[in-house]
């Protein structure tokens, strides 16, 4: 019989088949005591086995690419930090096995990344998926990780760590549903970026049995357990649509009556450039520079080898537009030589632009280094600062960006909710504002944008969020400057309809949802985007609004 679950849908398209699980162990070794002269054997054991990992996981970042590889080298990075392994030395010094010191030392640091304000929270999958990894070469058995089939299947997992989805095999792997995570996990942007259906954070996911036929639509979260065939059809049918849609729809980014909206890319770097070209983006929204800086976590890159990576980007979209966003270190992007690492609260405290004007050598080293990329290319460069909290902000950014001799329009990421409140304000500093959703939704509702148990409270579709949208579209329109979005939410096609309709005038978004959006946008007037928009806004939930605006663009 039919069951259907509902999760949150992080990439579109439908898959159907049935369910393999990720496969699990135990993984906690015995706890038992060594001899003190056996002390340096197993010490040498246990950096022996960090180093392979971190390998390991730098190995798949290289193959995978793109927004992948930064995630990987920052979990290598975290394998092999330096506090961690002199915890681990500790613990072996005074009688611990190398495994039992690994596995106990995790655990320590676990907790403290749990209780430092729940920021951090989010990367405890990212943590365990390590520790597993090293302890399992310690023991000497294999790694649990994505299982072994000759057919396709839909992959369940409480959690999918950066290292198997990176390189899940899209011919194999139909989709995915996980438990944990939410929009904008690790797990559901490569999703994405794989073309992957996935949905996450449904409840009892683990649950589901081997072998279980699921269908699992990722545009709209719904898992169909033992669909039937007509739902199967009608899945099917909805599916072929979509698909006929995408190939027919091509060129700029427009409405049904010619209302131009810029459709762009994400992008973590020159790896990432190929499939944003070929989905035919009109230039980059948001070019993350933080890849540059994961390579070594003790020193900044220098300002040629910045260049030379910047401009490898410039270069791919002539007389396009590309947006950088310089640096944005700190919370979830530590980086040991300039973030601290005793704040109570990262989330709230030294991060984006606070450690830039901290470390005024970085940010003059970057915005050189992009002036000079850019010498001699007609594209047109914009850079913008992350984490402006007011004018003083935008204006420090601004000053900054002409002593560095940069020819560029300067902009402020709109993340946290007094820079929306104050969006006019910060317009008579800068020259275009970018939206990025999903660190907007986490400061406006205090939700941890990678804890599944809070994920309704980072859905782009709640209307307090769309209200701020709108107050930082209508300042912009006042100041006849530009406001994008350049988070998560543009991805999703219904909503960047919505967002049109808020007065935003132009969406970035990763590569393969950039068709889905182009021929959804090309369905719709402005003025069914402006009352669909309107609709959403007076919902009172998240449900509520996506439901408004489907009823108003479907003329119901």
């Amino acid at each position: 019989m039919e069951t259907t679950l509902r999760g949150v849908g992080v990439s579109h398209g439908v898959a159907i088949g049935e369910v393999r699980h990720m496969g699990t162990a135990v993984l906690e070794p015995p706890a038992k005591q060594i001899p003190a002269q056996e002390a340096g054997r197993e010490q040498g054991r246990a950096r022996q086995a960090v180093d392979a990992v971190a390998a390991d996981l730098m190995a798949r970042g290289n193959l995978a690419g793109g927004e992948a590889q930064a995630v990987l080298e920052a979990q290598a990075m975290m394998a092999q930090d330096p506090e961690l392994m002199a915890d681990v030395d500790r613990r072996i010094a005074v009688g611990s096995t190398a495994e039992r010191a690994v596995y106990d030392a995790f655990a320590a640091y676990r907790e403290l990344l749990a209780g430092a304000g729940e920021y951090l929270a989010g990367r405890v999958a990212d943590l365990d998926d390590v520790r597993n990894r090293i302890v399992a070469r310690l023991l000497g058995v294999p790694m649990p990780g994505v299982p072994d089939s000759d057919h396709p299947y839909v992959l369940v997992a409480r959690d999918l760590a950066p290292a198997d989805t990176a390189l899940l095999d899209p011919s194999l792997v139909l989709g995915f549903v996980t438990e944990e995570g939410g929009p904008t996990s690790h797990s559901a942007i490569l999703a994405r970026a794989l073309g992957v259906p996935a949905v996450v954070a449904l409840p009892g996911a683990v649950e589901l049995g081997e072998g279980t036929v699921v269908a699992v639509d990722g545009s709209t979260g719904e898992v169909f357990v033992h669909p039937s065939e007509e739902r199967k059809t009608e899945l099917a049918a909805a599916a072929a649509e979509r698909r006929a849609a995408l190939a027919a729809s091509t060129g700029p980014g427009a409405t049904a009556d010619g209302h131009k909206v810029p459709l762009l890319a994400n992008v973590g770097g020159p790896a990432d450039v190929p499939a944003a070209v070929a989905a035919g983006a009109e230039g980059v929204g948001l070019f993350r520079t933080e890849f540059l800086f994961l390579d070594d976590s003790e020193r900044a890159p220098s300002e040629e080898k910045q260049i030379a990576a910047y401009r490898q980007v410039l270069e791919a979209f002539p007389e396009g537009r590309v947006v950088v966003r310089v640096l944005d270190a700190g919370a979830d992007k530590p980086l040991a030589f300039l973030t601290p690492s005793d704040e109570p609260n990262p989330a709230l405290g030294v991060r984006g632009l606070r450690t830039l004007l901290d470390h005024p050598d970085v940010l003059r080293t970057q915005l050189t280094a992009l002036a000079k990329a850019a010498e001699g290319l007609p594209v047109h460069l914009e850079v913008m600062a992350p984490m402006v909290a007011d004018r003083a902000d935008a204006r420090a950014f601004a000053d900054a960006c002409r002593a560095a001799g940069l020819r560029a329009k300067f902009g402020a990421m709109v993340e946290i909710p007094s820079a929306a409140l104050r969006a006019r304000s910060i317009l008579r500093e800068v020259e275009f504002l970018s939206l990025g959703t999903n660190d907007l939704a986490q400061y406006t509702f205090a939700a941890d944008r990678q804890v599944g148990a809070v994920s309704r409270l980072q859905d782009p579709w709640q209307p307090a969020l769309l209200d701020l949208v709108a107050l930082s579209a209508e300042a912009a329109r006042a100041e006849g400057k530009s406001c994008g979005v350049c988070g998560e939410a543009a991805s999703d096609p219904l909503l960047a309809c919505v967002l049109t309709g808020l007065g935003v005038t132009s969406l970035s978004m990763g590569a393969a949802s950039l068709p889905y959006v182009r021929a959804t946008l090309a369905k719709f007037t402005l003025a069914q985007c402006e009352r669909a928009a309107a609709a959403a806004r007076a919902a009172d939930s998240a449900e509520e609004a996506r439901g408004a605006a489907q009823g108003v663009l479907s003329g119901e």
